[in-house]
Protein backbone atom coordinates (compact mmCIF):
# COMPACT_ATOMS: atom_id res chain seq x y z
CA UNK A 1 0.00 0.00 0.00
CA UNK A 2 1.21 3.55 -1.01
CA UNK A 3 2.16 5.70 1.92
CA UNK A 4 -0.25 8.32 0.57
CA UNK A 5 -3.55 5.74 1.01
CA UNK A 6 -1.50 4.63 4.76
CA UNK A 7 -2.20 8.56 5.35
CA UNK A 8 -6.37 8.64 4.35
CA UNK A 9 -7.18 5.57 5.75
CA UNK A 10 -5.29 6.51 9.22
CA UNK A 11 -7.24 10.08 8.70
CA UNK A 12 -10.56 8.02 8.12
CA UNK A 13 -9.92 6.53 11.57
CA UNK A 14 -9.17 9.49 13.31
CA UNK A 15 -12.08 11.45 11.84
CA UNK A 16 -14.49 8.58 13.47
CA UNK A 17 -12.98 8.41 16.58
CA UNK A 18 -13.79 11.78 16.89
CA UNK A 19 -17.53 11.37 16.14
CA UNK A 20 -17.50 8.53 18.83
CA UNK A 21 -15.61 11.40 21.31
CA UNK A 22 -18.05 13.94 20.21
CA UNK A 23 -21.11 11.97 21.17
CA UNK A 24 -19.33 10.69 24.09
CA UNK A 25 -19.06 14.07 25.45
CA UNK A 26 -22.45 15.14 24.33
CA UNK A 27 -24.33 12.60 25.92
CA UNK A 28 -22.25 13.37 29.42
CA UNK A 29 -22.95 17.43 28.95
CA UNK A 30 -26.74 16.38 28.22
CA UNK A 31 -26.71 14.45 31.49
CA UNK A 32 -25.50 17.31 33.14
CA UNK A 33 -27.14 19.75 31.34
CA UNK A 34 -24.31 21.71 30.28
CA UNK A 35 -23.41 21.81 26.72
CA UNK A 36 -20.99 24.73 27.12
CA UNK A 37 -18.22 23.24 29.31
CA UNK A 38 -16.70 26.93 30.72
CA UNK A 39 -20.20 26.22 32.94
CA UNK A 40 -19.65 25.12 36.50
CA UNK A 41 -19.97 21.40 37.38
CA UNK A 42 -18.79 20.02 34.04
CA UNK A 43 -19.46 16.15 34.81
CA UNK A 44 -22.78 15.00 36.11
CA UNK A 45 -22.77 14.19 39.66
CA UNK A 46 -23.00 9.87 39.19
CA UNK A 47 -20.62 8.17 41.40
CA UNK A 48 -17.98 7.02 39.87
CA UNK A 49 -17.96 8.61 36.85
CA UNK A 50 -15.06 10.85 36.88
CA UNK A 51 -12.76 7.82 37.18
CA UNK A 52 -13.96 6.29 34.63
CA UNK A 53 -14.24 9.21 32.28
CA UNK A 54 -9.93 9.39 33.15
CA UNK A 55 -9.80 5.51 31.94
CA UNK A 56 -11.64 6.56 28.63
CA UNK A 57 -9.87 9.69 27.78
CA UNK A 58 -6.39 7.17 28.53
CA UNK A 59 -7.72 4.28 26.46
CA UNK A 60 -8.48 7.03 23.36
CA UNK A 61 -4.60 8.09 23.76
CA UNK A 62 -3.87 4.45 23.58
CA UNK A 63 -6.15 3.91 20.48
CA UNK A 64 -5.06 6.51 18.58
CA UNK A 65 -1.43 5.10 19.34
CA UNK A 66 -2.06 1.89 17.90
CA UNK A 67 -3.48 2.47 14.85
CA UNK A 68 -0.08 4.47 14.12
CA UNK A 69 1.91 1.79 15.22
CA UNK A 70 0.20 -0.44 12.87
CA UNK A 71 0.60 1.93 10.01
CA UNK A 72 3.73 2.71 10.05
CA UNK A 73 7.14 0.87 8.80
CA UNK A 74 9.33 1.83 10.37
CA UNK A 75 9.57 4.44 14.12
CA UNK A 76 9.77 7.15 12.54
CA UNK A 77 6.77 6.48 10.10
CA UNK A 78 4.82 5.05 13.25
CA UNK A 79 5.06 7.77 15.22
CA UNK A 80 4.30 10.07 12.60
CA UNK A 81 1.29 8.23 11.68
CA UNK A 82 0.41 8.67 15.28
CA UNK A 83 0.44 12.29 15.41
CA UNK A 84 -1.52 12.13 12.20
CA UNK A 85 -4.34 10.53 14.13
CA UNK A 86 -4.36 12.45 16.87
CA UNK A 87 -4.28 15.98 14.99
CA UNK A 88 -7.00 14.74 12.76
CA UNK A 89 -9.08 13.81 15.86
CA UNK A 90 -8.39 16.79 17.75
CA UNK A 91 -9.29 18.85 15.31
CA UNK A 92 -12.51 17.09 13.84
CA UNK A 93 -13.72 16.58 17.98
CA UNK A 94 -14.34 20.10 17.78
CA UNK A 95 -15.90 20.14 13.83
CA UNK A 96 -18.14 17.38 15.05
CA UNK A 97 -19.23 19.16 18.58
CA UNK A 98 -20.41 22.17 16.60
CA UNK A 99 -22.23 20.13 14.53
CA UNK A 100 -24.02 18.07 17.11
CA UNK A 101 -24.20 20.92 19.96
CA UNK A 102 -23.52 24.43 18.24
CA UNK A 103 -20.27 24.81 20.81
CA UNK A 104 -18.05 25.59 20.29
CA UNK A 105 -18.77 29.67 19.36
CA UNK A 106 -15.40 30.27 18.60
CA UNK A 107 -11.75 29.30 18.69
CA UNK A 108 -11.85 31.20 21.87
CA UNK A 109 -14.39 29.71 23.62
CA UNK A 110 -12.63 27.76 26.91
CA UNK A 111 -12.43 24.06 26.73
CA UNK A 112 -11.75 20.96 29.36
CA UNK A 113 -9.12 19.50 27.48
CA UNK A 114 -7.93 16.57 29.71
CA UNK A 115 -8.58 15.23 33.28
CA UNK A 116 -4.84 13.88 33.73
CA UNK A 117 -3.39 13.97 35.61
CA UNK A 118 -5.64 17.12 36.44
CA UNK A 119 -8.22 19.12 34.75
CA UNK A 120 -6.38 21.17 31.50
CA UNK A 121 -8.08 24.32 30.57
CA UNK A 122 -7.20 26.25 27.37
CA UNK A 123 -9.22 28.25 24.40
CA UNK A 124 -10.29 25.54 21.59
CA UNK A 125 -7.71 27.62 19.32
CA UNK A 126 -4.24 25.81 21.61
CA UNK A 127 -5.02 22.25 21.15
CA UNK A 128 -6.26 22.96 17.52
CA UNK A 129 -2.39 24.83 16.81
CA UNK A 130 -0.92 21.76 18.54
CA UNK A 131 -3.56 19.32 16.05
CA UNK A 132 -2.24 20.96 13.14
CA UNK A 133 1.73 20.96 14.12
CA UNK A 134 1.35 17.03 14.86
CA UNK A 135 -0.47 16.50 11.73
CA UNK A 136 2.49 18.80 9.55
CA UNK A 137 5.41 17.03 11.53
CA UNK A 138 3.62 13.19 10.93
CA UNK A 139 3.06 13.78 7.10
CA UNK A 140 6.63 14.88 6.74
CA UNK A 141 7.49 11.76 8.87
CA UNK A 142 5.38 9.48 7.38
CA UNK A 143 5.62 10.52 3.57
CA UNK A 144 9.25 11.80 3.47
CA UNK A 145 10.63 7.90 3.83
CA UNK A 146 13.28 6.90 3.60
CA UNK A 147 16.16 9.01 5.37
CA UNK A 148 19.55 9.04 5.99
CA UNK A 149 19.57 9.41 9.56
CA UNK A 150 18.22 6.96 12.29
CA UNK A 151 15.53 8.17 14.17
CA UNK A 152 17.05 8.46 17.65
CA UNK A 153 19.81 10.76 16.10
CA UNK A 154 17.40 13.84 16.10
CA UNK A 155 17.84 14.14 20.07
CA UNK A 156 18.41 18.04 19.92
CA UNK A 157 15.23 18.83 18.12
CA UNK A 158 13.65 16.36 19.81
CA UNK A 159 14.60 17.80 23.40
CA UNK A 160 13.47 20.62 22.62
CA UNK A 161 10.09 19.16 22.00
CA UNK A 162 9.78 17.52 25.06
CA UNK A 163 10.54 21.20 26.87
CA UNK A 164 8.16 22.45 24.63
CA UNK A 165 5.43 19.92 25.74
CA UNK A 166 6.79 20.56 29.47
CA UNK A 167 5.90 24.02 28.94
CA UNK A 168 2.58 23.68 27.04
CA UNK A 169 1.28 21.61 29.92
CA UNK A 170 2.58 24.25 32.56
CA UNK A 171 0.12 26.58 30.64
CA UNK A 172 -2.86 24.08 30.44
CA UNK A 173 -2.78 22.87 34.03
CA UNK A 174 -1.58 26.51 35.90
CA UNK A 175 -5.36 27.16 36.62
CA UNK A 176 -5.41 23.40 38.35
CA UNK A 177 -2.20 23.98 40.30
CA UNK A 178 -3.10 27.45 41.55
CA UNK A 179 -6.73 26.71 42.72
CA UNK A 180 -6.69 22.61 43.27
CA UNK A 181 -8.16 19.54 41.03
CA UNK A 182 -11.80 19.47 42.13
CA UNK A 183 -12.17 23.76 41.99
CA UNK A 184 -10.24 23.30 38.76
CA UNK A 185 -13.10 21.29 36.81
CA UNK A 186 -15.94 23.08 38.38
CA UNK A 187 -14.88 26.48 36.82
CA UNK A 188 -12.73 27.56 34.25
CA UNK A 189 -9.71 29.94 34.38
CA UNK A 190 -9.96 33.88 33.72
CA UNK A 191 -6.58 34.24 31.56
CA UNK A 192 -4.57 32.59 29.37
CA UNK A 193 -0.61 32.71 29.47
CA UNK A 194 -0.41 33.43 25.74
CA UNK A 195 3.80 34.38 25.86
CA UNK A 196 4.38 31.51 27.39
CA UNK A 197 2.01 29.29 24.99
CA UNK A 198 3.64 30.51 22.40
CA UNK A 199 6.97 29.68 22.99
CA UNK A 200 6.26 26.40 23.79
CA UNK A 201 4.77 26.11 20.56
CA UNK A 202 8.05 26.98 19.19
CA UNK A 203 10.04 24.49 20.68
CA UNK A 204 7.73 21.99 19.77
CA UNK A 205 8.18 23.13 16.02
CA UNK A 206 11.96 22.23 16.16
CA UNK A 207 11.12 18.06 14.88
CA UNK A 208 9.12 20.11 11.93
CA UNK A 209 12.20 21.84 11.04
CA UNK A 210 14.75 19.31 11.66
CA UNK A 211 12.28 16.91 9.53
CA UNK A 212 12.03 19.29 6.80
CA UNK A 213 15.82 19.73 5.96
CA UNK A 214 16.51 16.13 6.19
CA UNK A 215 13.71 16.02 2.84
CA UNK A 216 15.60 19.18 1.41
CA UNK A 217 19.25 17.81 1.90
CA UNK A 218 18.59 14.99 0.15
CA UNK A 219 16.84 16.05 -2.61
CA UNK A 220 19.92 17.48 -4.66
CA UNK A 221 21.66 14.34 -4.34
CA UNK A 222 19.03 12.37 -6.02
CA UNK A 223 18.94 14.61 -9.01
CA UNK A 224 23.04 13.49 -9.34
CA UNK A 225 23.17 9.76 -8.97
CA UNK A 226 22.44 10.00 -12.73
CA UNK A 227 24.10 7.47 -14.30
CA UNK A 228 26.45 8.80 -16.76
CA UNK A 229 28.02 7.97 -20.22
Amino acid sequence: MKDSKRWIIVALYAVAMAWVESAVVFYLRTLSGHLDPAQTDVLPPVHGLAATEVVREAATLIMLWAVGMLAGRTWRSRWGYAAIAFGVWDIFYYVFLVVITGWPTGLRDWDVLFLLPMPWWGPVISPVLIAIMMIVWGTLASQGEPFERPFRSEWKAWALNFTGILVALYVFMEHALRVGPEAAVAKHPTTFNWPLFIIALGLMAAPIVHTGKQIRSRRPVALETSPTT
